[in-house]
């Protein structure tokens, strides 16, 4: 495993991190607890450090889940949560849709002690705002409580996780985040989803702070767990956007061509590993954080860093077919 210094923070990370939304939450269909431990365990044993979640993540179980699974070794990892959401008044959502967000100083207060409660520490190591928009973070009364947090202890680092979902007005937030708060921001993006990075991985060399980044395999198009006749399981997050035949062919039959044009990667690394590396090709990116929901994914994505890094010719290769669209004749579409 490879780690790398997580920039405008005193953290360091595993360059391939564990999303703990994918066993703490129903987002990817039905989960089991006891199967999601072990990953967890087994994650650490691969050399996974940086293990984030969240407290909406299954209404703090996947909190507490990374509790059992790992608080022996707690000083060991680096642990990240978020807050934002409203999980107290609003505790379920129908079909995963957003809860009120509440970004007072107190609702901070109140997450951040809950956090602490469920995760079993004394420190969360990075706090993140959870899908804020640009008032959140310009909001000082806010930042004044986190950094107030921070000298007491309670927190190592803030930060902002942006989302839900792929928007080009996060490149707007995370550059507010990194020049206003100096903080680190977490995106999506990928080999087919370059937007983001375009516009937020030159401001954040420019300023020495680190991004992390989520969604590496474009929600399954990129680890070959996804194929033209996939059914998605039954609340797994997928299933709510590819309920027309016009938005299943723009993600799922266009994204599949474009995997196809990316064989060239897979000679010395499968195109799930090859996903990955080639975002930790982006020297601003401190981490990725793959989806992860069985063993045989864990133990692919965490070898990745042990795989030949992209080469310049093979990275130029991917940039140039980004830049054509793949040449399929659609423009590109977002991710799920």
């Amino acid at each position: 495993m490879e780690y790398r210094k997580l920039e405008g923070t005193p953290l360091a990370v595993s360059a391939v991190g564990f999303g703990v939304w994918t066993v703490g939450s129903t987002w990817w269909g039905v989960r089991d607890r006891a199967d999601g431990i072990r990953l967890l365990r087994r994650a650490y044993e691969l050399g996974v450090t940086y293990f984030d979640t969240g407290d909406t993540y299954g209404n703090g179980d996947a909190e507490t889940m990374l509790l059992e699974a790992l608080g022996e070794v707690r000083d060991s990892i680096v642990i990240g949560s978020k807050f934002g959401y409203d999980i107290y008044n609003y505790p379920e959502r129908p079909k995963q849709q957003e809860r009120p967000q509440d970004w007072s100083p107190a609702h901070m207060r109140r997450a951040l002690e809950g956090s602490l409660r469920r995760l079993g520490t004394d420190h969360i190591d990075f706090y993140q705002l959870h899908n804020p928009r640009l008032d959140a973070i310009l909001r000082d009364d806010l930042w004044d409580e986190l950094d107030k947090a921070r000298r007491e202890g309670l927190i190592g680092a803030a930060g902002v996780a942006l989302g839900p979902a792929f928007d080009l007005r996060q490149v707007e937030e995370a550059a507010a985040a990194i020049t206003s708060r100096g903080v680190v921001p977490q995106i999506i993006y990928n080999a087919l989803e370059q937007g983001l990075g375009e516009g937020i991985f030159p401001v954040a060399r420019a300023h020495n702070v680190s991004v992390v980044a989520r969604v590496p395999h474009a929600s399954g198009l990129l680890d070959g767990s996804v194929s033209g006749d996939t059914e998605f399981a039954p609340g797994d997050h997928r299933n709510w956007r590819t309920t027309t035949d016009e938005r299943r062919k723009a993600w799922l039959i266009d994204g599949l061509e474009k995997v196809k044009a990316l064989a060239f990667l897979t000679r010395d690394r499968t195109i799930g590993q090859a996903a990955i590396q080639f975002i930790l090709k982006e020297t601003a990116v401190a981490s990725v954080l793959p989806n992860i929901y069985d063993l045989a994914g864990l133990e692919e994505f965490a070898a990745a860093t042990g795989t030949p890094a992209l080469s310049d010719a093979e990275y130029g290769r991917v940039q140039a077919l980004y830049a054509r669209n793949f040449d399929l004749p659609e423009p590109a579409r977002s991710t799920l």
